[in-house]
């Protein structure tokens, strides 16, 4: 592969000819028709090598066409901005160039804290031909991020100019510091601004210096091979330090054809994607699918679903721009079936997707009772370029079920052990167990040789934590994640059987089950629920519903407690480790209650429970105003809270 600093010696003959965009087969309808796609040899059906090949194979058959469509407010009246397949490619053009005037090679990482916009294209694809992208989301701490972009090596930041959108314009500022192999910072201005700041030395205005960049060709010369790797994402990180996948250019673009084939999609597709593009679900199943299609996407402003305006007009949005798909994780989903549609015409919608998470049978029902749109769902995750299995359209399955393998991929169904763990044990058809893969567009591996301890077997098959089944129709049908097993007394408890019992009550707007810890069982079922707008429900009657709905008795929960807000993750996920806490908390605080009533604490003697991500579980003893009290004190909280399978600290106030 040529150095991206200096010019290649390949003559644009030398260069594979244009491709046209990437079409759909005869529609999928059971895995047969997945079967008749693979008898055509991988390599001949998917010659494109690069996801730069991607957009240069589109700008060539449809360069007129629009390829983005920028909303500046989720007004439906107020015009946007577009850019045309031309237009984008001139733009990664530029983009590419400039990162190579500034020194990138392809080993080399370009890091990004946007919000979306169209920029973020330019920064994706202009930063995936000249090296490779690193995608930031910028709700991580600091401290976070700057690790992130120290593992990666980070050369270039690409960062917003602005504080209007979670503060990335400082954060970044901050960060830049902090990053010892940072050389340059390319500011993007906000589309509405109308005078530029001066800029602080070794910051670079993004859109003026791509300005001077030629936009008809990459001045490196280079020549991208399906192995290069084309991107850094980063997976989990709300808690713990975040893991770099690593994504080769062949997985990404693998990503895009395999979609386009199972959801037929094609240039006369338009989609809103509200997904952020830090996260790779906006990314390839997303993005880069309409992309390679030549089809059109619509980025509803800065703040995509957070937007409020946005989500109040996603209905008339769709009428205003004849979306043929609509697309967002369960959470989402339970937002927008409160906003009535109120005449808005979406019958120019043939396709509604979900991922990120198993979806509830009742806000399926609600879904298409509502709209008249049923949910097709999906398997998605960054460790397979973001998709993994795919419901097709005119494919219904129940609730749960995410659909066929892509074209080329196997998955296996195992058994798993005591801890968790898979073992070799396959499964039959119909028997739930732990979800393995093995496809194309399989990731790199981590950046941290550490990270991949675990990750894939020594035979080769990806490890995702899924539980789930095969039916006989050959879809993979999911009931949750390994982790997320409440094991009561060796009893394994799938919260989905509580959430879905709680979801078909007519007031729960979204809900979760998660285990509590307990000094007998181990762990406890317990659930969280938030409401739906308006409506009423008490913990009691919660508890009784339930309990009609959960047919194993053990599974049952200990309790129901009604939150204003379920936490959520940045891209819209339940946040079980947030309530897990809440639920270890509440149980010490139990326990605490009962040694203050029992040794006859007045209030203000009472031990305090606290409880963070960062710091666990703790209670504090004010031992100076319990005076000759605290050794009794101490040693009554320690007989309390020492057998619960929880690590709690005692600490002085």
């Amino acid at each position: 592969m040529p150095d991206a600093r200096s010019p290649s010696s390949l003559a644009p003959s030398a260069w594979p000819q244009v491709s046209p965009p990437f079409c759909a087969s005869p529609p999928i309808r059971t895995i047969e028709d997945v079967r008749r796609l693979e008898q055509v040899p991988l390599a001949q059906a998917l010659p494109v090598a690069s996801t730069y090949e991607i957009f240069r194979n589109s700008a060539h058959a449809v360069g007129d066409k629009t390829a983005l469509t920028f909303l500046r407010s989720g007004k439906p009246e107020d015009p946007p901005i577009r850019w045309s397949y031309a237009k984008l490619l001139q733009g990664i053009h530029q983009t590419a160039n400039l990162l190579h005037r500034l020194g990138v090679a392809p080993t080399d990482a370009v890091a990004v804290l946007l919000p979306g916009c169209l920029e973020y294209h330019l920064a994706l694809w202009g930063g995936e031909a000249a090296a490779i992208v690193q995608p930031l989301n910028p709700l991580l701490t600091e401290e976070k991020l700057e690790s992130l972009m120290r593992t990666a090596g980070a050369k270039v930041l690409i960062a917003y100019g602005s504080d209007a959108e979670s503060d990335m314009w400082s954060k970044a500022m901050r960060i830049r510091e902090q990053v010892p192999t940072l050389t340059h910072v390319l500011r993007v201005a906000p589309h509405d601004e109308r005078e530029a700041p001066a800029l602080p030395h070794g910051v670079l205005d993004f859109n003026t210096e791509r300005g001077r960049e030629a936009d008809d060709r990459l001045a490196s010369g280079r020549r991208i091979q399906p192995g290069d790797i084309a991107a850094y994402f980063h997976t989990g990180g709300t808690t713990g330090a975040p893991k770099l996948a690593r994504h080769s250019h062949g997985a990404q673009v693998f990503t895009a054809w395999a979609c386009v084939q199972l959801q037929g999609m094609g240039a006369g597709d338009i989609s809103i994607n509200g997904y952020p593009l830090f996260h790779v679900a906006g990314v390839l199943p997303a993005s880069l699918t309409l992309l390679s299609a030549g089809a059109e996407m619509v980025i509803p402003t800065p703040s995509l679903m957070r937007n409020r305006e946005v989500l109040a007009n996603y209905w008339r949005l769709v009428q205003a721009y004849r979306a043929t798909s609509v697309s967002a994780v369960p959470t989402v989903l339970a937002a927008l079936a409160t906003v009535p549609l109120d005449g808005a015409d979406i019958s120019s919608v043939k396709y509604c997707r979900t991922g990120a998470a198993v979806l509830s049978p009742e806000l399926a029902a609600r879904f298409e009772r509502l709209f008249g749109l049923h949910v097709h769902e999906s398997l998605g995750m960054t460790e397979m370029a973001g998709i993994s299995t795919v419901t097709p359209p005119g494919v219904n399955g129940p609730a749960g079920c995410v659909g066929f393998r892509l074209p080329y991929s196997q998955v296996r169904i195992v058994a798993i052990d005591a801890d968790g763990k898979p073992t070799q044990r396959e499964l039959p058809r119909g028997e739930p167990g732990m979800v393995l893969f093995k496809s194309p567009n399989l990731f790199s591996g981590y950046l941290n040789a550490k990270d991949n301890e675990g990750a894939i077997t020594e035979d080769g098959w990806l490890v995702t934590g899924d539980l789930g089944f095969i039916d006989a129709g050959e879809r993979l049908n999911l009931s949750g994640r390994a982790k997320d097993l409440i094991i009561r007394s060796g009893h394994n408890i799938d919260p989905k059987t509580i959430e879905d019992a709680l979801s078909a009550h007519p007031s729960v707007q979204i809900c979760a089950a998660v285990g509590a810890p307990d000094a007998y069982a181990g762990e406890l079922p317990v659930a969280y629920v938030s409401l739906l707008p308006g409506a009423a429900a008490t913990e009691a009657e919660l508890m009784d519903f339930a309990a009609k709905g959960v047919d194993e008795a053990p599974a049952r929960p200990k309790s129901v407690v009604i939150l204003d807000k379920i936490p959520m993750t940045n891209v819209g996920k339940v946040y079980k480790p947030e309530l897990r806490l809440l639920a270890a908390r509440a149980v010490v605080q139990s326990l605490v209650d009962q040694v203050a009533a029992r040794l006859a604490l007045p209030a203000e003697l009472a031990p305090t429970v606290s409880a963070s991500e960062a710091e666990g579980i703790a209670v504090r003893v004010d031992d100076a105003a319990l005076q000759a009290r605290a050794a009794s004190v101490r040693e009554a909280l320690n007989a309390a809270i020492e057998p619960l399978p929880v690590k709690v600290r005692l600490l002085a106030a």
